[in-house]
């Protein structure tokens, strides 16, 4: 039986990481206990303590420390108010300067999140204690809970090191390069995560839907953001039957629409109670949101960097140089999945029975997203044609032999657009050399002829 609260939990983990609000609310939550425990621990090791220790501890009276946690309560908010502003703008810059489809990779930052946990904790754990301090005058037990000051103090000075940091930190992500490496590591880490070696086995044979196949339909719109593979065989060895996947992760499906088509081993129709139950099980199998993520989605990374590539080509920002850093990466990541089986891949009940099948981008599909914009909008920058043809050298040097058709196809592409813009002589004597480039290195590894 498949367990649908693994599905769940996964999508649920992915969802509170790339939120921003999460761990400074918890942050929130801890200093609010600790502020009141902490003071109960003063109050019974009062007049206790070694003396080395009790040196150390705050030791003014009530009226000094109300004067220290409000002075530490006050600034705090102050810099939290200017750290969530920073982040703000620097969301906002990303989104519109680079792609708005970065703006995941900010707010899942552990150290922007941890910052904030610490200012927010700070703030609650100073006007918690402050509750706690009695003088003279307002009680016939007075009481200053030294320890816990204390501590306040130092977390005082911990913010003011981390705001330092936080500045330090927001330069460097503000930086394309920065976000680039990232987008592109966390795409590498999602591909070796989700993709099979190339020798680990062989490609996957297509089922083919038998006479009595039924389409399953998508309970709801929106983004498909993984698929627990293992459940829909599960699902499908249960019904003693097959299930063919009709979308791809990062696919934008419709509500009422096919997702899913389903039949018997045998010839006979699934039953109405068979279909009710895969209908309900491939609901909790399949994760649909609204915004695409990279958990299984290798397409979505490349997406947002050919986005970052894009956007600088645009007239309104024109940095030709910023969409070749990016198609750079796009090519590193290109190579990468080299070393990755591509396309279509099945999967099999306990008895090695292959029961499902699902969708996947092939080697042409990741291809033709790398190059078809950036050639579209960069056509007429010599510069930008030139790294789309490097990026084609790269991969030709990299990728197994049953590619070099692939790119060869989109080597006939960039040649002719390129042939159509106004280059000079120079950029089009480097285009012509890398052309000849690319098709001596596919000539060489295909084990087909190749023009």
């Amino acid at each position: 039986m498949h367990n649908p609260l693994r599905t769940l939990g996964r999508a649920a983990a992915e969802g509170v990481r790339s939120r921003l609000w999460p761990v400074p609310v918890l942050g929130v939550a801890v200093a609010l206990v600790l502020g009141f425990l902490i003071p109960g621990m003063d109050a019974r090791v009062d007049g206790r303590l070694p003396g080395w220790l009790d040196a150390l501890v705050f030791g003014g009276d009530a009226s000094a420390a109300r004067t220290v946690l409000d002075a530490i309560a006050t600034s705090l908010m102050t810099v939290t108010a200017l750290t969530f502003s920073l982040t703000v703008v620097t969301l906002q810059l990303a989104s519109s300067q680079f792609s708005p489809r970065l703006l995941r990779t900010f707010t899942k930052d552990l150290f922007v999140q941890t910052t904030l946990a610490l200012f927010l904790g700070t703030f609650t754990f100073s006007l918690t204690v402050l509750r706690s301090v009695r003088s003279s005058q307002e009680s016939a037990e007075p009481f200053v809970p030294r320890i816990a000051i204390t501590v306040s103090f130092v977390l005082a000075i911990a913010s003011v090191v981390a705001l330092v940091l936080f500045l330090g930190h927001l330069a460097k992500q503000i930086r394309v390069e920065t976000m680039l490496a990232e987008v592109r590591a966390d795409t590498s880490a999602t591909a070796s995560s989700v993709l099979a070696p190339l020798d680990a086995s062989p490609p996957a044979v297509p089922l083919q839907p038998g006479p009595n196949a039924v389409q399953l339909d998508a309970d709801r719109s929106g983004f498909l953001l993984s698929v627990d593979t293992a459940a829909v065989a599960a699902l499908a060895a249960e019904a003693g039957g097959f299930i063919a996947m009709a979308r791809s992760t990062g696919d934008f499906v419709v509500a009422g629409t096919p997702v899913a088509t389903v039949w018997k081993d045998e010839s006979g129709p699934l039953a109405d109670d068979e279909l009710a139950t895969l209908r309900r099980g491939l609901v909790h199998a399949l994760s649909i949101g609204p915004e695409r993520t990279g958990t299984q989605d290798v397409a979505f990374g490349l997406r947002q960097l050919v986005d970052v590539a894009v956007k600088a080509l645009s007239p309104g920002i024109n940095d030709p140089t910023t969409a070749v850093h990016a198609l750079g990466h796009v090519s590193a990541l290109l190579c990468e999945l080299g070393a990755y089986r591509l396309g279509t891949v099945t999967a099999s009940d306990a008895d090695g029975i292959v029961r499902a099948e699902f969708l996947h981008p092939d080697f042409s599909d990741y291809l033709e997203l790398a190059v078809a914009q950036p050639l579209h909008y960069g056509a007429g920058d010599p510069m930008v044609v030139s790294r789309l043809l490097e990026l084609l050298r790269d991969l030709a040097q990299t990728s197994p032999p049953e590619r070099m058709h692939a790119i060869i196809g989109s080597l006939e592409r960039i040649t002719e657009v390129a042939r159509a813009q106004d280059a000079g002589a120079a950029e089009r004597n480097q285009h012509d050399a890398l052309v000849r480039e690319v098709r001596r290195l596919c000539a060489g590894r295909s084990s087909a002829g190749l023009p």
